[in-house]
């Protein structure tokens, strides 16, 4: 049985990123993952996938999504809350 992590962060809040390249940069919670204790925030950490051209698809692209982090990298902005 897999153990569930506190996170103390809520999808919506805006937060701090305070260790890491992306180092005080805000951004909003998007998605959060208890079982690995991640989070998404949108506009940080962006990872880049390339796509080799398919039948389907004759063009390869890149792809930009954003990676999660762990929920210890980021404080909650209390200046958005109150």
């Amino acid at each position: 049985m897999s153990k569930q992590q506190k996170v103390h962060v809520q999808v919506g809040d805006q937060v701090t990123i305070i260790s890491g390249f992306h180092k005080n940069e805000t951004g909003k919670v998007i998605k959060i993952n208890r079982k690995t204790g991640k989070i998404i925030v949108q506009g940080i950490n962006f990872k880049f996938k390339h796509v080799k051209p398919n039948t389907d698809n004759e063009i390869g692209e890149i792809k930009s999504f954003e990676a999660p982090i762990h929920h210890s990298n980021v404080k909650l902005n209390l200046k958005e809350v109150s």
